[in-house]
């Protein structure tokens, strides 16, 4: 079974309006709220796809309710810790023209909480895949995902890794399954640049040897590959007038993994995540994911070597 650990769980406010001007009264026309966080994210399109899934985070006042409910409420088993202070809040605003991001840092979790966690994780008997997408909560330091691989390790859970930190570089040598950057990560973590083909089969290369089984690169408008330490494929993307790039990428991964994890066909799951993280990028939170099947009979495959 996938589980999927999110420990820094978020509700997204997604707010539209028609400009944006400082010191007078700014009128909305439209806001959605919708439950989050990245690996929340991964459960809630894995359930879209008919891919059962676990979720597991840390869940805090409101707003951590809010979020567990809305899984329940979708038949996702979840596995909560409960904490003391609030879970975050972000807010997208688009006024027409722009998208302005404003992401919270998230709450103070204690460290008889932090330990409580990792009893959850270590208490799983079921868990074959454990994604971990997303940042940590406000106090907690980025060893703690060195505990968490650890853990996966003793217990031979598979881990497929999504985060932004640069703890990443350090956490290679674990060999993680999967993990998903995208170019600008690639940059700001281990310094290689991807803008040509040469660039990125040299930065996959030394990714692999760093302890990456399978890297996933996306690239935005750019498109994605994927590479499994012996082949290298590239997928193009959809154009489309992009609403919020907050989910895209969380729901490109499920996406994938729907595909690969089950049937081992990595072209159908680049096709899936290049669709679905398009469909996603035009609307607001995940959407509907209704033009998914539209999209992917416009993308392209292509095996680099």
């Amino acid at each position: 079974m996938i589980h999927t650990l999110t420990l820094n769980t978020a509700i997204d406010m997604n707010i539209h309006s028609q400009g944006l001007l400082p010191n007078v009264v700014n009128r909305t026309t439209h806001t959605e709220y919708s439950p989050n966080g990245k690996a929340v994210n991964v459960t809630l399109v894995l359930k879209k796809f008919a891919i059962e899934s676990v979720a597991i985070g840390f869940f805090g006042g409101f707003s951590g309710q809010y979020i567990y409910d809305a899984l329940v409420e979708r038949q996702i088993k979840t596995i909560p810790c409960w904490i003391d202070d609030m879970t975050r809040i972000n807010v997208f605003i688009n006024d027409g023209e722009q998208e302005y991001k404003l992401v919270g840092k998230g709450p103070y979790v204690t460290v008889s909480q932090q330990a409580e966690m990792l009893a959850i994780i270590e208490a799983l008997t079921d868990c074959s895949h454990l994604v971990i997408s997303g940042s940590l909560p406000n106090n907690i330091d980025a060893d703690y995902y060195d505990r968490i691989l650890s853990l996966c390790q003793q217990k031979q859970i598979q881990v497929i890794l999504d985060i932004s930190h640069p703890k990443l570089q350090a956490l290679l040598p674990y060999q993680p399954l999967l993990i998903k950057p995208n170019n600008e990560e690639v940059k700001a973590i281990f310094g290689l640049s991807t803008e040509t083909p040469a660039e990125i089969m040299a930065a996959m290369t030394e990714l692999h040897q760093l302890g990456a089984q399978n890297i996933l690169l996306t690239m935005g408008e750019q498109g994605m590959y994927f590479s499994n330490g012996q082949h290298l494929w590239f997928c193009d993307a959809i154009s489309i007038n992009l609403v919020s790039s907050a989910c895209a990428g969380d729901a490109a991964l499920a996406a994938f993994l729907s595909e690969w994890l089950i049937h081992q066909d990595v072209e159908a799951a680049l096709k899936k995540a290049s669709a679905t993280g398009a469909n996603v990028a035009e609307s607001d939170g995940l959407g509907l994911l209704d033009k998914v099947d539209e999209y992917l009979l416009q993308l392209t495959v292509t095996q680099i070597i």
